[in-house]
């Protein structure tokens, strides 16, 4: 059991692993133990595969060959593959934003059945924004013209993408100066493959360059774009009640979990979970209703929105399965594992793939129409009621592990929450953080790796900040980490917030950690910053402010495209796992360090939370002695140690 432990620190997960160990089936940390001892090379990013000569691998120890078979250094090829990495992980988000703005073009355009235009305040904002007529306009008409100016955005060959006018103008200017200003996001995103063609580019600084465009184009972009439009089309968020972890799901009930991260489905199964026809159809079966629940940033985008429960973040996937009580799994894009299928055999469970981007082989497809969404969901969700009639009652183990949490918390949001009603402003939080009470803001987000304990290093840095007085924000995978851990409760201040932070909290009755999203929504964290920036009083540039981020569990590529665009904002940002670029020593040493002159942020790694935390705070305080703000009005809070 021990062993079983150290691989999670969420207790529910601990007894899924335990109880797939006792059924023999694998799992992902299974799966990586079998794949020991991996390939040093790759971890070091100095193999390569770009062209058939190869492949190529540069001895780290300097005994072997030090140049690819074409004369790329190790440096070279590290930039590259990293390049390469960043630029499919801006493609990943930024490929969500065009389906949100197509969703939203549809609806517009009354093609969309079960869609309507719910967030009509920021459809007339973000018009209004890009130079759009409102006057005289329906909802319907200003959505259109919205949703092909979006559009343009993915194809524009010149000039630069439209959201970049909202950063601070001193960010402008560096990546005008670096050659990084993104232009249309396809663009950049092609631009960076073909530069990493063999025989294209070898300059590392510029291979780097290229990450900073696909990362830029994907926060300042793509991924900003699928916020805005996704408040338009489904309505802005707001701070809502919901329960985490997989304790959520009914031993009575019929349970369907989604899993991926595009809200179209997931937002029609919601509306659909709630026919009558549906509790009908179960009641016929012999369940009691239908208890839809969430993986990943599917999980967070309908949480936000609806308070649907969070069943787990992404090493949860396979022990959802585990339970034996999981009907259906519906699944679109990202992050999910091709073992599902496997697994659901053994356990009853229906795998059903969504999209036209993902097959998985032995799992039906059912190709989610959004011209007849509502209909579409409804099909799916009736055939997951049918499964029911299969379940194994002997094999069903639901863990009793469930906390409470509030999410929902938004940019625009916080005005209210901070100024009030009738004065909304962020000129409290500013001047908390002047003043002393919070030493600074923490953006912590990302997914879980099967290289580190399951959920460990999230809450670990996320409890060591918090008793610093650090404000912490925070979207995707670690936000249910930090839920199932009851840290997104008002009620973890009085537990683990320093005194300051606390102050704060009770005020204004928030928790100490404030859920922003899934993780294509780290553009809100972006412009949380920039509003502290207009709102004066502590620099007029990001790279002044005393503002940090982490990944400390990540492993996608979709991370490395964030953690670009972060730094190119100019924001620390740490990292648990290393980017693959330890091998080229002067590529690392120029990530770690010589990008900050560049951009105003750089990257740190550091696999201990702990340690990481020290890096944080060192970061904060230096930032903080440069605005020349007063001291930290208490000494952080004694005897929180954290706990794994």
């Amino acid at each position: 059991m021990s062993v079983l432990h150290s691989r999670s620190a969420d207790p529910a997960a601990s007894q899924m692993l335990e109880i797939a160990g006792r059924d023999g089936r694998s799992l992902a940390y299974d799966r990586y133990d079998d794949m020991q001892p991996q390939c040093g090379y790759g971890q070091l990013g100095i193999c390569c595969r770009v062209c058939a000569m190869g492949p190529c691998r540069i001895d780290p120890f300097g005994d072997g060959p030090q140049r690819g078979v074409c004369g790329a250094t190790a440096d070279v090829i590290a930039a590259r593959n990293l390049a390469r990495s960043a630029a499919v992980g801006a493609a990943a988000h930024s490929d969500h934003g065009r389906e949100i703005a197509l969703a939203l073009l549809a609806t517009a355009k009354g093609e969309a059945r079960g869609y309507r235009i719910r967030g009509e305040a920021k459809l007339t904002k973000l018009a209004r924004e890009w130079g759009i007529d409102v006057d005289n306009r329906s909802p319907e008409q200003i959505a259109e013209k919205v949703a092909e100016t979006a559009l343009a955005e993915f194809g524009k060959q010149e000039g630069r993408l439209r959201f970049l006018q909202r950063a601070p103008e001193k960010s402008r200017r560096r990546w005008e100066r670096m050659g990084a200003t993104p232009r249309g996001v396809d663009r950049e995103i092609v631009s960076a493959l073909h530069s990493t063609h063999m025989g294209v580019s070898n300059d590392m600084k510029h291979l780097i360059s290229l990450c900073v465009r696909s990362g830029l184009a994907d926060g300042w972009g793509g991924s900003m774009i699928a916020t805005e439009l996704s408040d338009i089309l489904f309505g802005e968020p707001a701070p809502i009640a919901a329960e985490a972890n997989l304790g959520v799901l009914k031993a009575d009930q019929v349970n369907v979990v989604v899993h991926g991260h595009e809200p179209t489905l997931s937002d029609a199964l919601v509306a659909a979970s709630q026919a009558p026809e549906i509790q009908q159809e179960c009641e016929k079966v012999g369940a009691k209703g239908l208890q839809l629940s969430g993986i990943c940033c599917t999980a967070n985008e309908i949480l936000m929105r609806h308070g649907i429960p969070l069943a787990g973040n992404f090493l949860q996937q396979e022990m959802a399965l585990v339970t034996g009580a999981v009907e259906m799994m519906i699944v679109d894009v990202q992050c999910v594992m091709p073992a599902l299928k496997e697994l659901a055999d053994h356990y009853h469970t229906k795998v059903v793939s969504t999209s036209a981007k993902a097959r998985f082989k032995g799992v039906e497809h059912v190709q989610f129409d959004e011209r007849r969404a509502l209909e579409s969901a409804r099909d799916i969700l009736l055939a997951g009621i049918r499964n029911f009639a299969r379940r194994d009652p002997s094999k069903v183990y639901i863990p009793a592990e469930k906390e409470s949490l509030i999410a929902g918390f938004t940019t625009e949001g916080v005005f209210d929450h901070l100024g009030g009603r009738y004065r909304p402003s962020y000129r409290p939080l500013n001047n908390a953080i002047i003043d002393g009470r919070i030493r600074g803001i923490v953006g912590i987000v990302g997914c879980n790796t099967v290289k580190e304990t399951h959920d460990a290093a999230h809450l670990a840095l996320t409890r060591e900040l918090l008793r610093h007085d650090v404000l912490v924000v925070q979207t995707g995978c670690s936000a249910i980490a930090c839920a199932k851990a009851g840290l997104l409760r008002p009620e973890a201040a009085e537990t683990y917030a320093g005194r300051g932070l606390k102050e704060v909290c009770d005020a204004v009755g928030l928790p100490p950690c404030l859920h922003f999203g899934a993780c294509v929504d780290n553009s809100r964290i972006l412009m949380a910053c920039v509003e502290i920036c207009r709102e004066g009083g502590l620099g007029d540039d990001i790279a002044e402010l005393p503002v940090a981020a982490a990944a400390p569990e990540w492993m996608s590529e979709k991370a490395i495209a964030i953690g670009f665009y972060a730094v190119a904002t100019g924001i620390f940002t740490v990292l648990g796992e290393p980017l693959p670029v330890l091998g080229g020593t002067e590529t690392a040493d120029y990530l770690t360090g010589g990008i900050e002159q560049d951009l105003g942020g750089k990257f740190a790694f550091e696999k201990d939370p702990l340690k990481a935390a020290r890096l944080i705070i060192d970061h904060l305080d230096q930032k903080r002695k440069g605005l020349k703000l007063a001291p930290m009005m208490y000494e952080p809070r004694p005897g929180m140690e954290s706990r794994l």
